[in-house]
């Protein structure tokens, strides 16, 4: 079976959604952020200090890359994998994309940004980069979902349009909706 990748700004709940849906559809959950962590020994604030950040991208290019070789994954990528182009080439051959678009404000003034290296400079800074990558999740994306009221009405929204996209692409061969 297909994976199913979810992109989206930090703290946009791609991990949540992906333990829901993991749990749901009897598949195995891999946040590249954690896999990168247990590789390198070291958080990702950890990483960004001592190695840098175009270190770290190139972290996420070789999981991107190893992950797009398994099936049946429920990948939930960093924020910023989506911006290495052959990171996501390579996840997209591998299965289904879906943009989780949670409002960015709504993010940032309920989400934990403690630890999260690229959301220190502020609310305007958080809500900024967000617009700057937008265009980019939307690129990659099959499919968006924006439907927040609750974890479990997230994942059920992924589902049904992961289920869609299945079948449009064995009748259709298209992958839009």
């Amino acid at each position: 079976m297909k994976n199913i990748i979810l992109i989206g700004m930090m703290g946009c709940g791609k991990t949540t959604v992906g333990e829901l849906l993991a749990s749901r559809l009897k598949r195995t959950l891999v946040d590249t952020d954690k896999l990168i962590e247990r590789q390198e020994g070291m958080t990702i604030p950890e990483i960004f200090e001592t190695q840098g950040e175009p270190y770290f991208r190139s972290l996420e290019v070789g999981v991107a890359q190893a992950l797009s070789l398994r099936q049946d994954l429920i990948i939930a990528c960093g924020g910023g994998l989506p911006l290495q182009e052959g990171a996501m080439s390579a996840l997209k051959q591998s299965g289904i994309v879906i943009w989780l678009d949670r409002d960015p404000g709504d993010i940032f003034d309920t989400g934990d940004m403690t630890g999260r290296p690229l959301a220190q400079e502020g609310r305007a800074a958080f809500l900024e980069r967000t617009a700057q990558r937008a265009p980019i999740y939307e690129k990659w994306a099959d499919a968006t979902v924006r439907d927040f009221t609750s974890p479990i009405s997230t994942a059920a929204r992924v589902k049904e349009a992961v289920e869609t996209i299945a079948s449009w692409d064995n009748t259709e061969g298209s992958k839009t909706p």
